[in-house]
């Protein structure tokens, strides 16, 4: 399955959690929600995985943890916020990097209508 075919899915599992939490709720449980449509849809992820990150040759005792990476293929950042900044989308673009990925969802569940909350963010991603 591509990068693309995948994020379709991941879009219509986080659709189906909006669709019956709504806004308003924290973050965790948007995650939470996620990750069992996920499972329902035969998709395989990773929840708040580790990512070690290196600075020039050192190993920083501080890792990265991604809230969900979808068939190693999809890292998924979510969100419950008002607003989405372009830090928040350079900072999946950084994620993306650190971990070799080519694409990135950021969805944000705190919106009236989830399609105004998700936002696709590519790391050299070939059209498919």
């Amino acid at each position: 399955m591509t990068e693309n075919e995948l994020s379709g899915k991941v879009i219509g599992c986080a659709i189906e959690v909006h669709r019956q939490l709504g806004p308003g709720l924290l973050e965790s449980v948007y995650e939470e929600a996620l990750c069992y449509e996920l499972a329902q849809a035969g998709l395989r992820f990773l929840r708040q995985q580790s990512v070690p990150i290196k600075y020039k040759k050192v190993l920083l005792a501080t890792p990265l943890r991604l809230d969900l990476i979808v068939e190693e293929k999809v890292i998924v950042d979510n969100k419950a916020k008002t607003e989405i900044t372009p830090i928040d989308k350079q900072q999946l673009l950084t994620y993306l990097r650190l971990r070799d990925v080519r694409l990135g969802l950021l969805i944000n569940f705190n919106v009236p209508k989830l399609v105004d909350g998700v936002h696709r963010i590519a790391n050299n991603l070939q059209e498919q």
